[in-house]
């Protein structure tokens, strides 16, 4: 064996020790510490960003004024690349401070699972938010797994039992969700059936005040129509673990030439999506979102919503928009990634299409027929079924459970 193998070797083997040392240290730490009622650790999108329903929860607690009463901590991956309003503190996800307010915190406010050495103390309240109305089968209902390459369903299964099992609260945002989760989670907490709180917003400021912030905000052209394209990830399509590639059979530069005229598209990734995508030929056709950018505030600033299988279709109809759904693997993706849990044929509100032509066609008839009159039946039973609680007061519901002793 060569010097530089054994140093590598040696290496290594400091790295776990250090890592399992500090662990071990964790764990003795949940029975030393006691948890404070006042300190609520934040979390979004497994730390890469402040978004979601955490983002809204804890605004609503600024809002109150109730960040003079309590100490707010975000936990992320790169604090120092994100800009939260007021005064929190910022940590460092899977470091000493993030370990020790995960200790410390009475309560816990996240969106998706945590992470799996986490221990949560009996005495602090976890409010599992979720991140969406579920299209595609999740949890212990999927009978197969390829997410990044991990193809191990019953490790997966058990890995999602242990997480949800320090779940108090789940955010539901419809019975036919409530419904899912309580066995796809294998859930037997309390069911919060209030809405997500980033929808909020879509029910109180869906006015052109509003909307015309967001525009100068993000430098969306304010004398065009905004095309909204945020497609979901494909399991199948990664860099690396947690990291996907951009796939898309969009053609950008027929989509440039036949709307760029009356259209700017925004393109939002999922935020699992890594791709460096260079956008500069379309510079004033397409806005490529920062990954910071909350897609909330896109849907207001939008006045159409191209997606695929993301749950974002179910939040975007609380505007009433016009949703098209571009969907070129439609047959590969049910059969062979993911069961859906309902029939897109059957119940989405818009047009299916499997090709840009068709697409821009589409598009065009937005202007030219009665969108309402083709859809409006459709988009009522929609609204109806997945829409159910959301009703502008999820954010202030929240704040009060937290506010409870």
């Amino acid at each position: 064996m060569s010097i530089n193998s054994i140093k590598k070797s040696m290496l290594n083997l400091t790295h776990k020790c250090v890592k399992y040392g500090v662990r071990a240290l964790y764990y003795i730490g949940t029975y030393i510490f006691k948890p404070k009622d006042n300190i609520i650790l934040f979390e979004s999108s497994n730390g890469r960003n402040y978004t979601g329903n955490p983002r809204f929860i804890y605004e609503e607690l600024l809002n109150q004024g109730l960040d003079k009463e309590y100490e707010c901590v975000w936990a992320l991956i790169n604090p120092s690349e994100q800009e939260i309003p007021g005064n929190p503190k910022k940590v460092k996800k899977s470091r000493f401070k993030f370990l020790y307010y995960t200790i410390k915190s009475g309560t816990w406010v996240l969106d998706s699972r945590h992470l799996y050495y986490l221990k949560k103390n009996k005495n602090t309240r976890y409010i599992q938010t979720w991140h969406g109305t579920p299209l595609k089968k999740l949890g212990l209902d999927m009978d197969y797994v390829n997410m990044s390459g991990n193809q191990d369903i019953e490790r997966y299964h058990e890995d999602f039992k242990k997480n949800s099992a320090d779940w108090q609260y789940l955010i539901s945002q419809n019975s036919y969700s409530s419904e899912i989760f309580r066995r796809a989670f294998a859930f037997d907490g309390e069911m919060l059936e209030i809405g997500y709180p980033r929808n909020d917003i879509l029910v109180n400021n869906n006015n052109k005040e509003y909307i015309d912030k967001i525009k100068i905000k993000f430098n969306i052209p304010r004398d065009k129509k905004v095309i909204l394209y945020a497609p979901t990830w494909r399991d199948n399509e990664y860099y690396d673990s947690g990291e996907y590639k951009f796939a898309t059979k969009m053609d950008f530069d027929q989509m440039k030439e036949s709307l760029s005229e009356d259209y700017v598209l925004i393109v939002k990734y999922h935020y699992l999506v890594k791709d460096p995508i260079d956008w500069e030929k379309y510079d004033d056709f397409i806005i490529e979102c920062d990954a910071n950018w909350d897609i909330q505030e896109l849907y207001l600033a939008s006045d159409i919503l191209i997606t695929d299988y993301s749950s974002v279709m179910f939040d975007y109809a609380i505007l009433r928009r016009p949703m098209l759904f571009f969907t070129y693997d439609l047959e590969f993706y049910k059969d062979s990634l993911r069961d859906f849990y309902f029939d897109m044929f059957e119940e989405v509100p818009g047009p299916i299409v499997e090709n840009t032509t068709d697409l821009i066609d589409e598009i065009k008839k937005i202007n030219d027929e009665d969108y309402e009159a083709k859809y409006g039946m459709k988009y009522d039973d929609f609204q109806r079924k997945y829409n159910e609680f959301d009703k502008g007061i999820a954010s202030k519901r929240v704040v009060d459970i937290i506010k409870e002793k």
